[in-house]
């Protein structure tokens, strides 16, 4: 169990990390969050596959890190990610590379709502519902439907 997943929720209320990508928050489980880590010395991978930003060291494991503007459609990042959000899938570990970390956010399922129909279609096969925090709105994602669209897109 990772040190997140650790983290005190109230019983009934779900835990998620939040993070802001091209403007939009977005919320993953704490449950599928490995950790949250710096983007550093990242070794560009030759004819790597477009959303690959590159591979890092992260103490004693390879990562590879991606670029979560590019899977899901958005525009590049005016500067290099520094920041990314570590999750395990398939045996190996990905970095969505994101542009600023939020805090947790802890949720009940009556304070969510559906997600809207007028998302984007790489947007809607992934959120799963929206939850109001402070003055933004958040979109809750899926990790296994974010995933599936990643290991395709990695071959792994």
């Amino acid at each position: 169990m990772s040190a997140l997943a650790r983290t005190s929720i109230a019983d009934g209320a779900d835990g998620f990390v939040t993070a802001k990508l091209a403007g939009h928050w977005f919320a993953l489980p704490i449950s599928a969050v490995d950790e949250v880590f710096l983007l550093t010395r990242i070794t560009d991978v030759p004819r790597s596959p477009p959303g690959i930003i590159g591979v890092l060291n992260l103490r004693g494991r390879i990562v590879t890190a991606l670029d979560t503007r590019q899977i899901l459609g958005f525009p590049p990042a005016k500067s290099q990610p520094t920041m990314a959000i570590g999750i395990e899938r398939a045996g190996e570990l990905f970095g969505l590379a994101v542009d600023e970390m939020g805090d947790v956010l802890t949720s009940v399922p009556s304070e969510r709502e559906p997600a809207p129909m007028n998302l984007d279609r790489r947007w809607r096969d992934i959120v799963i519902g929206v939850q109001r925090s402070d003055n933004n709105l958040v979109l809750i994602v899926a990790v296994d439907r974010l995933f599936d669209g990643v290991i395709s897109l990695v071959g792994t």
